[in-house]
């Protein structure tokens, strides 16, 4: 029997504890259903009901902290002031001031593209800008209730260091305005460069940090023997494990891309003290799949499919939440 149906047939044998606390994420707020990492998309995100909104944070020119996933202008999903698509990568958002950056739109992606065709379901919000932290800090102050939770990623890479700031003034950055906005208790941020995160539970300890881990063909920045430039000295070959890293690095929270999941590494992890998530899991399949592993959270572009899948196992359900009047 192929790997996949041994697990989905373990899931309806075995369903998962009801009492099991479970964190649904939406990832860039619902990015099958609405653009991404727009404010029209968290607020898709709350009115389906999760429990963590997850995001990417990128800083202009002049220092704003704002809501991005490509360092620079992506073309698939921006058009410019003249209201055309980008003909190729738009500017990098580290050289480009804030008021420059508000000139493109971001509301839909581009017909006719790879992008598209992965999320047909996707509902423009034309005119949408990129959101400043400041303005998703407020619709979830908004939202009126604590147990909404913010995942917000650092943005950088150790292979493009010119691409945005560099890891201290990142991290630093982030923990001010988390900490100035009163929601240090409400949210993590992680990141592929475990540098940032050091940084974080060096100077603020009262954030919590989730590592995250691909080891894939398009990215691994875990490796196979020594130290990647990702992972702030911690290197595979020393611990013999990626969860015995994350432990090592002193995280609490490992976040893998689903794909390199199996049930010896959850369990390996969870006996270690460490909360697993899964990324960026949105197939029915898929989602059963990482439920039957027991992981201790899903972060999906289709939060919508996933509240299904944990209501067929009695999973208690994140209350939806409306935003606006």
């Amino acid at each position: 029997m192929h790997p996949l149906a041994l697990i989905l047939a373990a899931a309806l044998l075995a369903p998962l504890h009801a009492a099991h606390a479970f964190d649904l994420q939406g990832h860039r707020g619902a990015r099958g259903l609405a653009p991404e990492n727009t404010l029209a998309g968290f607020a898709r995100a709350m009115a389906i009901g999760v429990d963590t909104l997850e995001t990417d944070i990128a800083i202009s020119r002049d220092g704003v902290l704002l809501i991005a996933h490509d360092a620079a202008l992506n073309p698939d999903i921006t058009r410019g002031p003249d209201g055309q698509w980008l003909a190729s990568r738009g500017p990098l958002i580290f050289l480009t001031p804030w008021a420059e950056l508000q000139r493109y739109d971001i509301g839909r992606i581009k017909p006719g593209t790879r992008y598209a065709s992965q999320f047909p379901d996707q509902q423009p919000a034309d005119g949408a800008r990129l959101p400043q932290l400041a303005e998703l800090f407020a619709l979830v102050k908004q939202a009126g209730t604590p147990q909404l939770r913010l995942s917000l990623e650092t943005k950088i890479s150790p292979l493009a260091p010119g691409n945005t700031a560099a890891p201290e003034p990142f991290a630093r950055a982030l923990i001010a305005a988390v900490r100035d906005a009163g929601l240090a208790s409400r949210t993590t941020i992680q990141s592929f460069d475990w540098r940032t995160l050091q940084v974080v539970q060096r100077e603020a300890p009262e954030i919590p940090t989730v590592y995250l881990t691909a080891r894939q063909i398009w990215l691994d920045n875990v490796g196979r023997g020594p130290a990647t430039p990702w992972t702030a000295g911690h290197a595979l070959q020393d611990h013999g494990s990626v969860p015995k890293m994350v432990r090592a690095a002193g995280g609490a929270v490992w976040s893998s891309y689903f794909g390199d999941l199996d049930a010896a590494q959850v369990k390996e992890a969870q006996a270690l003290g460490l909360q697993v998530l899964a990324w960026t899991v949105n197939e029915p399949a898929q989602i059963d799949a990482m439920l039957a592993l027991g992981v201790d959270g899903i972060i999906s572009d289709r939060p919508d499919r996933v509240r299904e899948a944990m209501a067929r196992r009695g999973l208690p359900l994140p209350v939806p939440l409306k935003t606006g009047p």
